[in-house]
């Protein structure tokens, strides 16, 4: 049987192209070995805002500890999280985690192949979903992403194009019956090709084709936005010792890191010292007095909308039992327990500061 991946579309000439280059660069990635939609699905989510050198790190072993879909849907949701700690963005983790019991419920088990029923599923957005649809379904579905995006605006020389007007293009270039090939071709051609600087366009199957090549301005499609400061804060964390334990607190499920353990805390009012904001915020999260003492680490660390510095210190309990009051739940562990729960990469650097 022929594999139709060496088969390039005649249909027009941009998609022939790519697709007879597709045939003999494409990246060799283990989820291009499935056609199982559960297995395409994760590593859709898992691949959106991560680059693909990260994310092999993760997907294997994910699969090797959650192999379907039940078996997700069955898991804890702390053993979904712990599973996917360091990856980031861990609103993907629970939508991944709650779209499974949603399968099972409402699908039978069974990863739905109806687009509608795709795109309501909980994190799938209409990238994911076009994706799956196509590589896992084989439906002309035209998946945009921002490795996408950059190729058409420097075919069709649009410095800002809209996101209807980029649609309109990828579905009117889409071959029948090989959108899925057409898909991730487009997304290997932009991530080691056709990239933001530098592109190479002596190696690119679509020089030919291609507006912003015949007119030597590649770098400036799609035009570059600028980029807006990030808000910055300085955030306090208690390490509470107590009988040899340490206190840790659960973030609620939604939000910045939902769902995750942390040393409780949180972040500086004006005018507040350290010290009298981590008593504050303890005070408030955990109904409990602390004496705050020795410094542990200062971490700096970025997220996609804001930065913080975060401040550990070593506290001591001094009245009151810990209840979880602005918290999912709270816990004693003892330090050699604390690698069973999943924490943020801030938090991780203060366990490595304890030890």
């Amino acid at each position: 049987m022929n594999d139709p991946i060496h088969q390039p579309d005649a249909g027009n000439p941009v998609a022939r192209d790519l697709l007879a280059w597709f045939a003999q660069a494409r990246r060799d990635l283990p989820w291009r070995h499935t056609r199982d939609p559960y297995r395409i699905w994760v590593a859709e989510i898992m691949l959106a805002q991560t680059q693909v050198a990260r994310v092999l790190g993760y997907y294997e072993r994910f699969l090797e500890r959650f192999p379907s879909v039940a078996a997700l849907a069955a898991a804890p949701l702390g053993e979904v999280l712990k599973a996917w700690e360091g990856l980031g963005y861990y609103a993907r983790a629970r939508h991944l985690h709650r779209a499974a019991q949603e399968i099972m419920a409402r699908h039978g088990g069974r990863f739905p192949e109806d687009p509608a029923a795709v795109r309501a599923l909980p994190g799938v957005g209409a990238y994911s979903a076009a994706a799956i649809l196509s590589i896992a379904f084989g439906r002309d579905e035209a998946a945009l992403d921002g490795n996408v995006r950059r190729v058409l605006a420097r075919l069709f020389c649009l410095p800002a194009p809209g996101e209807a007007a980029l649609r309109a293009l990828a579905a009117g270039l889409l071959p029948h019956g090989r959108a899925g090939d057409f898909n991730q071709a487009m997304m290997d051609l932009g991530a080691t090709v056709c990239t933001p600087r530098r592109p190479g366009c002596d190696a690119c199957p679509l020089a030919a084709h291609c507006r912003a090549h015949a007119e030597g301005r590649e770098a400036g499609f799609p035009a570059p936005r600028p980029r807006r400061a990030l808000p910055h804060y300085d955030v306090c964390a208690a390490v509470i010792e107590h009988e040899g334990r340490l206190l840790i607190a659960q973030r609620p499920a939604e939000g910045l890191l939902g769902g995750l353990w942390e040393f409780p805390g949180g972040k500086v009012e004006p005018g507040e010292t350290l010290e009298d904001c981590l008593r504050r915020e303890i005070r408030e999260e955990l109904a409990v007095e602390i004496a705050v003492g020795a410094p542990v680490a200062t971490v700096e660390h970025a997220y996609t909308h804001l930065r913080i510095t975060l401040h550990a210190f070593r506290c001591r309990l001094l009245s009151g039992e810990p209840q979880a009051v602005a918290a999912a739940s709270r816990r004693w562990v003892r330090p050699g327990e604390l690698e069973r729960y999943a924490f943020s990469a801030a938090d991780r650097q203060v366990i490595a500061a304890l030890r």
